[in-house]
C-alpha cells in the first residue's frame, strides 16, 4: 500500500514526514502517467504542480480557504489529494471527473477553471466577500505564467493593488503556455527566472554593512541602498510597485521551500502577497520534459488514428497557401499556435504570423487595426475562446465592416474537455451581429474553399469547423470561389427536407439511406451559411415538401434551425412542418464526441429515428411499407 492510498482529505497530508512527502510526489506522478495515457488529457502541466498541489494542502485548510485554480488541467494532482483518488480513474470519462476543477465536483474546486486568467478575479471576489461578511479564511489564486499575461488577469491585479484586500496569488511559472509562452511579461519572467545576480547582491551587502562601525546611521543608508540594488535587480520589483509582498522566486519541486514561502504569504496579515514559483512542465516524465507542447494534452493510449488531416491541419495548411499568394494576409491566434495548426505558417512567414498570448479580445481588435490598413487578417481561435471577444467582433470589426476571417475551431461537440470547452453557442452568439458573415463546411475540401472565399470578399467573415479529422474528402488542387448565402441540393427527395449544417451533413445523407431502405425518399441540403441563409433553396424546398427537419451541432436557441424558422413564418409558410435537432439548453457534459452525438440524435440513426418521430403523416406510409416488406 501506498502513501497515496493512505490521502482520503488533504488534512491527511499534515502528519507526514518531509521524505514521506517526496515518496506521495512520486507515486502521484506515476498516477498521473499511468491514468492520463490511458484516458487522455492534460498531462504536462500537472506533472509540474505535482509538489505545489501537496504544499498548498499542508499549508492552508481546504475547503475553508479557497484555492482558486487556474485553468483546472494543472489540477489534477490536486483533485488526488481531496478524496477523488477512488474516482480518477473516470477522469474525462462519460459521467466521471472533469477534466478541469468543478465545484458541483468536489466542495475542494473553488471555482470552475476551464478557461485562462480567471484566477485572480475570482480569488479577489472571494476575499471581498469574506471581508464583507466579517468571516476569516485564506484565498489563493493559482495562476500560469500564460495564464497571467492575460487581459483578464491584468485587469485584477491592477483592482487588486489599488484596493490591498489580503489575499494570496502563487505565480506557476513555468515558461509555457501550451506553446512557449510569448510577450514582455513572458521575458521579464525569464529574467526573474534565470538572473541570480540580486541574491548575490543581497549577500555581499548584508556582510559589507554588517562590519560597519557606525551604528544606526550606517544600518539606515545600507537599507537604502540595499532598496535600490532591490529595485534595479530584485525579481520582485513589479510586484511591489503593484503593491504586493514579493515572496520567491522558490524552486516549485521544493515541497520544504514551497511550504515555507506560503507559511510566510498566509502568515503576512497587512498586505496582499505575490509568491513567485519555478516549476517545470512535465517534471518528473522525461519525454513531457523535452516535449512539454506534445504532452500538454495526449490522446487516451489504443485511441484510433483516424486517416487523413484533421479541419486543423488542413486549416494551416490552407493558410500556408493563402499568405504565399497574398502578401496582404496575416494569421493571428492567442497562445494557440500548434492547436490551431498555424505553427507552420509562423515558421514560414514569422513577421506576418502573430501569438499574441491568452489575449482573445486584444487579438480581435489587432486584426481589426490590420484590416485598417489594408491587411487581410485570419485570427484562429477556438469557438469557446472567441467567446471572450464578442464586444471586439461587434465594435472594432464588424461595426466598421472590416475584412477580418474569424477561423472558429472546436466548433460544436468537442467531447471529452466538457462543458467549458463545447463551442455549442457560436453559431448563435455571431448570428446577432449585422453584417458577419457565418459559414461552416461539410468537410475539409469545403473549408480550404470557404477560407480562399473569406480572404477576398473584402466583408467579415466567420467560419466555424469541428475538431478532429472530417469524413476524409479529398483536396481539390485548385481554390475556388463558393457564393455568399448559397446552400447546394446533395439528395433530392419527395417525402422530407433536412436541412443540414457542417458535422451534420454527412450523417443526413446516412440517414436518408437508412430511410431510403423503409420507404422514404428524404431530400438533403447542404446549408453551407447558417447566415446568411439560402432564401431562394430554403423556401422553394419547403414550399414543395411540407415538411423540414434542421439539423446543427449548436444550440437551438437562436441557432441555424431558429433562423429558418424565422425565415418560413416571415414568408407566411405556417403551413410547413418544421423540426430542429441540435442542442437542448443545457451545458453539454464531457464524453467522447461520438457518445455526444448519439446522445442528442446528431448521428446518422439518431437523424433517421427524429425524421421519423417528429412527422406524424410519414408513419403510415412507413408502416404499409414494412408490412408490405416483411
Amino acid at each position: 500500500m501506498g502513501i497515496l492510498d493512505s490521502i482520503n482529505q488533504p488534512s491527511d497530508l499534515k502528519s507526514l514526514s518531509l521524505d514521506q512527502l517526496q515518496k506521495l510526489a512520486e507515486e502521484l506522478r506515476s498516477e498521473l502517467v499511468g491514468r492520463i495515457s490511458a484516458n487522455g488529457g492534460h498531462l504536462a502541466s500537472s506533472l509540474g504542480a505535482v509538489e505545489l498541489s501537496i504544499a498548498l494542502h499542508r499549508v492552508f485548510n481546504s475547503p475553508v480557504d479557497k484555492i482558486v485554480w487556474d485553468v483546472g488541467h494543472q489540477s489534477y494532482a490536486h483533485k488526488l489529494l481531496t478524496g477523488r483518488r477512488d474516482r480518477f480513474a473516470t477522469i474525462r470519462q462519460q459521467g466521471g471527473l472533469s477534466g478541469f476543477t468543478d465545484p458541483s465536483e468536489s466542495v475542494h474546486d473553488a471555482f470552475v477553471g476551464g478557461h485562462a486568467s480567471n484566477s485572480v478575479s475570482a480569488a479577489l471576489g472571494m476575499a471581498l466577500a469574506r471581508d464583507l461578511a466579517g468571516e476569516r479564511y485564506h484565498v489563493v489564486a493559482v495562476i500560469g505564467d500564460a495564464a497571467i499575461t492575460g487581459g483578464m488577469a491584468v485587469e485584477a491585479l491592477n483592482h487588486w493593488g489599488h484596493i490591498g484586500t489580503r489575499m494570496i496569488v502563487v505565480l506557476n511559472d513555468n515558461g509555457m503556455a501550451i506553446s512557449p509562452s510569448v510577450g514582455a511579461f513572458s521575458r521579464f519572467l525569464n529574467r526573474m527566472r534565470l538572473d541570480p545576480r540580486y541574491e548575490a547582491a543581497k549577500r555581499r551587502a548584508k556582510a559589507t554593512f554588517s562590519h560597519l562601525p557606525f551604528g544606526e546611521p550606517a544600518w539606515a543608508a545600507g537599507k537604502r541602498i540595499k532598496g535600490r540594488v532591490k529595485r534595479a535587480l530584485v525579481p520582485g520589483a513589479l510586484w511591489e510597485e503593484f503593491g504586493f509582498t514579493y515572496v520567491g522566486p522558490v524552486d516549485g519541486h521544493d515541497i520544504k521551500s514551497l511550504e515555507s514561502a506560503l507559511t510566510r504569504a498566509r502568515d503576512y496579515e497587512s498586505k496582499p502577497t505575490f509568491v513567485h514559483v519555478i516549476t517545470k512542465k512535465g517534471k518528473g516524465y522525461p519525454p513531457a520534459e523535452e516535449d512539454a507542447v506534445t504532452f500538454h494534452g495526449i490522446a487516451p493510449s489504443g485511441a484510433k488514428s483516424v486517416p487523413g488531416p484533421s479541419y486543423s491541419q488542413v486549416f494551416g495548411q490552407t493558410v500556408v497557401r493563402l499568405m504565399r499568394e497574398n502578401p496582404r494576409v496575416v494569421a493571428i491566434t492567442a497562445a494557440m499556435l500548434d492547436g490551431t495548426g498555424l505553427a507552420p505558417a509562423q515558421r514560414e512567414f514569422p513577421k506576418r504570423v502573430f501569438d499574441v498570448g491568452i489575449c482573445e479580445q486584444h487579438a480581435v481588435t489587432l486584426a481589426a487595426g490590420l484590416a485598417s490598413r489594408g491587411f487581410i487578417p485570419v485570427v484562429a481561435i477556438y469557438s469557446t475562446f472567441l467567446q471572450r471577444a464578442f464586444d471586439q467582433i461587434v465594435h472594432d470589426v464588424c461595426i466598421q465592416g472590416l475584412p477580418v476571417v474569424f477561423a472558429i475551431d472546436r466548433a460544436g461537440i468537442v467531447g471529452d474537455d466538457g462543458k467549458t470547452h463545447q463551442g455549442t453557442l457560436d453559431i448563435s452568439y455571431l448570428g446577432t451581429i449585422p453584417g458577419l458573415i457565418v459559414a461552416t463546411p461539410k468537410d475539409e475540401n469545403e473549408l480550404q474553399h470557404l477560407l480562399f472565399t473569406a480572404t477576398r470578399i473584402g466583408r467579415p467573415m466567420a467560419i466555424r469547423y469541428p475538431r478532429g479529422s472530417g469524413p476524409g474528402a479529398s483536396l481539390d488542387a485548385d481554390l475556388h470561389d463558393i457564393a455568399i448565402g448559397k446552400g447546394e441540393i446533395l439528395r433530392s427527395g419527395r417525402d422530407v427536407a433536412v436541412l443540414a449544417l457542417g458535422t451534420t451533413v454527412y450523417p443526413s445523407l446516412e440517414a436518408a439511406q437508412i430511410l431510403e431502405q423503409k420507404g422514404l425518399d428524404c431530400a438533403v441540403i447542404n446549408a453551407r451559411f447558417a447566415k446568411p441563409l439560402d432564401a431562394d433553396l430554403i423556401l422553394d424546398t419547403a414550399s414543395k415538401l411540407k415538411r423540414v427537419l434542421t439539423v446543427e451541432e449548436n444550440t437551438l436557441a437562436g441557432g441555424f434551425g431558429s433562423s429558418v424558422l424565422q425565415l418560413l413564418q416571415s414568408h407566411g409558410l405556417c403551413d410547413v412542418q418544421t423540426r430542429c435537432l441540435g442542442i437542448p439548453d443545457e451545458f453539454v457534459e464531457h464524453a467522447s464526441q461520438q457518445s455526444l452525438r448519439t446522445r442528442y440524435h446528431l448521428d446518422a440513426p439518431g437523424i433517421a429515428s427524429q425524421i421519423t418521430s417528429s412527422f406524424a403523416d410519414l408513419r403510415q406510409p412507413l408502416l404499409h411499407n414494412q408490412r408490405r416488406s416483411s
